[in-house]
């Protein structure tokens, strides 16, 4: 497994402005990612080195957003000012999730405005609203080329680092992990949730040409 995506809910000034400030700020890309039916939202991908991206999100004014609980969360936290409100995994054997955690996965599938249709299973939509510290987890259908790092720019910014608040054990024994576990390319630094009692990511460092940034 490894870290596939971070997500970012677009502010008051909307989903492409957003996305077109994080991309300035980092020197990346901006590449509109298209609609996600299921969910009630769309988004824009900012794809980084390594295999990894940065989705920007916005919630549309449609029913589906009301019920979907990946929406919900795009909303609320749009409605708090934007910024992040998750963190993806990707996984080789989601079956395996499904049993152990006694969660069944959701199809998710968009189109890019190029024609392509891009289709992932995920796990873990709930927690965004429950125990947001825990990330989504993910296995993509299609070949490795339709992944939405796939257009990153040679020698591109990188994803360096997640700050979450929330206990990493918990994280470590919900994705099946042993207490022990360090993770390898990404740096991952622990905060103590805020007063309110609320977890989840806070920031996240990057690797850029212009030198680290974080946000």
């Amino acid at each position: 497994m490894r870290v596939d995506h971070v997500g970012y809910a677009a502010g008051p000034e909307g989903l492409h402005e957003t996305a077109r400030r994080l991309a300035s700020l980092l020197g990346v890309r901006v590449v509109d990612g298209g609609p996600h039916p299921r969910f009630g939202t769309r988004n824009v991908v900012l794809p980084l080195s390594g295999g990894t991206y940065v989705e920007v999100v916005e919630v549309l004014d449609h029913p589906v957003a009301e019920k979907a609980v990946f929406g919900q969360a795009v909303r609320c936290r749009s409605e708090a000012g934007g910024g992040w409100f998750t963190w993806a995994v990707t996984v080789d054997d989601l079956p395996a999730y499904e049993r152990r955690l006694g969660e069944r996965a959701e199809e998710g599938v968009r189109r890019r405005p190029d024609g392509v249709e891009l289709r992932w299973r995920q796990i873990g939509a709930p927690g965004l609203r429950e125990d947001p510290q825990l990330p989504l987890l993910i296995e993509w259908a299609g070949p490795p080329t339709q992944h939405p790092s796939a257009i990153a720019l040679a020698g591109g910014s990188r994803l360096a680092g997640l700050a979450i608040a929330g206990d990493p054990q918990r994280v470590r024994a919900w994705m099946g992990l042993p207490p022990e576990f360090v993770a390898g390319r990404v740096a991952f630094t622990w905060l103590d949730p805020d007063s309110a009692g609320q977890a989840g990511l806070r920031s996240v460092t990057f690797e850029t040409s212009r030198g680290v940034v974080r946000l």
